[in-house]
């Protein structure tokens, strides 16, 4: 049966959100002008999540995507507690000293990130005071630690990433003794994630990729055509240096076992993930963390099985590789999405349909001329620009949910095509997931005022 177009935009709209950064007397400071992101689930339920967040201490604004596998219950997990490592790796040793002593005298804290979220992102209550406890003893040592250096970006996100990872092990084999919370780190930790995460901070862009998702710079150029520029790449069996980095790491007895149908060990795509235990810790720690769990653990099929030549574990890696950028005005925004949108659509695509979309969105404001210099010629321009746009009248107020029409309905001439959308978006939940994955983006604009300025500075 056909959806009709208020149908498919309603189901396409649910997960949308957007945010735009205030600005501070009629200007803006940061080199973020607001983001806009959204999510179209494939799996009952959704394995991806989402997070975006302004870190309060320092300067830096925060965003990443995460695909879940083997469950949601990881990229949950993840997403909702690595940007807080994230920030607390940041923070000078004077604020994690003053966060320390309000936490010892029971004072109010300093607030850390304020967060930007859909209503359908949740956090698990049940869990904040355990999530909190692992957090207060990552800051303790880093304090402990002071080396009265600054905090490096990169080395920050490297930390965050492996401390956090190495947390979500250590609860799971830690255990507790309420049943709930028991089985929730344990499914955590027996579930995995990826997760590619950048932080903006002035003309500075880290990205941060744990496994396959990606990140892509959309520049224009000057003769106002769109490229694309990769930020990460993808841990998997097509990326050459990956499937090297896993051989060297383990006997060459196990070089034909590594990496089997373009799995590692013929059982998972990404080669680097948080959680999966399975692929890190050793056959008698599994056996014994499972025997002593609850039974629900015992239930679970992906639990009791030990991967094929299985020999010198760890084989998995939640370590980031982080590649720094300075922006320049030319660079208008980044994409960061889950494989669920690289599947169907290539980078060059995404950059131009994201492109025209943002600068026809931008004359769909009311045009205001206050104090500039504009030509008749502009203003006709700016005015045939806008009646174009006006008359597809299902146009989206949503980048990122733009995309997700064109990810899911596109034809082979690269426009929407309305029937194969609804027939896409009408399939029942087992069969979804054979034609697309969960798609989870996050459209991030930039503000090239602000950035030229910068770079003037400089």
């Amino acid at each position: 049966f056909y959806l009709t177009p208020p149908q498919v935009n309603s189901i396409l709209k649910a997960n949308e959100y957007s945010f735009k950064v205030p600005e501070f007397d009629g200007k803006n400071v940061s080199s973020v002008l607001g983001f806009d992101s959204n999510q179209l689930p494939a799996n009952a339920p959704i394995e991806d999540r989402r997070s975006a967040a302004t870190c309060l201490q320092t300067r830096g604004m925060l965003l990443g995507v995460f695909d879940g596998h083997a469950g949601c219950a990881c990229a949950q997990a993840v997403s909702e507690r690595l940007f807080y490592y994230i920030a607390v790796s940041l923070l000078p040793h004077e604020t994690l000293l003053e966060i320390e002593n309000a936490v010892e005298s029971g004072r109010a804290l300093l607030p850390i990130l304020q967060w930007h979220k859909h209503p359908n992102d949740y956090f698990s209550k049940e869990a904040s005071k355990l999530y909190f406890n692992s957090l207060r003893t990552y800051w303790q040592e880093l304090i402990d630690l002071n080396s009265g250096e600054t905090t490096d970006v990169r080395e920050a996100l490297i930390n965050a990433f492996k401390r956090l990872d190495n947390d979500i092990s250590l609860e799971a084999q830690v255990g507790d003794p309420n049943s709930f919370l028991n089985y929730l780190v344990l499914r955590v930790a027996f579930s995995g994630s990826t997760a590619c995460v950048a932080h903006v901070d002035g003309v500075d862009l880290h990205v941060a990729n744990t496994g396959d998702s990606r990140a892509m710079l959309g520049v224009q150029e000057e003769d106002g055509s769109w490229s694309a520029v990769n930020l990460s790449y993808d841990h998997n069996a097509q990326n050459e240096h990956e499937v090297e980095r896993v051989k060297m790491e383990h006997p060459k007895s196990e070089e034909k076992s590594l990496v089997k149908q373009d799995r590692l060990l013929g059982l998972l795509m990404p080669f680097r993930a948080f959680g999966d235990v399975k692929f890190k810790w050793s056959i008698e720690l599994q056996k014994r963390v499972v025997e002593s769990g609850p039974d629900q653990l015992n239930d679970n099929e992906y639990t009791k099985f030990i991967p094929p030549n299985y020999h010198t574990p760890p084989y998995l890696t939640a370590e980031p590789e982080v590649i720094h950028h300075k922006l320049r005005p030319q660079d208008k925004f980044l994409v960061l999405a889950t494989d669920g949108l690289w599947e169907t659509m290539h980078r060059q695509d995404v950059a131009r349909i994201v492109g025209e979309y943002l600068t026809g969105v931008h004359h769909q404001q009311p045009i205001a001329v206050g104090g500039y210099k504009v030509t008749l010629g502009q203003m006709h321009g700016l005015l045939t620009e806008r009646r174009a746009k006006i008359s597809s009248v299902f146009e989206d107020q949503n980048a990122a949910t733009h995309l997700i029409r064109h990810a899911v309905g596109n034809n082979e001439f690269g426009t929407v095509d309305h029937e194969r959308l609804s027939k896409m978006l009408s399939l029942p939940e087992e069969l979804a997931r054979m034609y697309r994955d969960d798609i989870t983006i996050i459209v991030v604009q930039f503000n090239s005022h602000v950035i030229g300025a910068y770079q003037n500075e400089e």
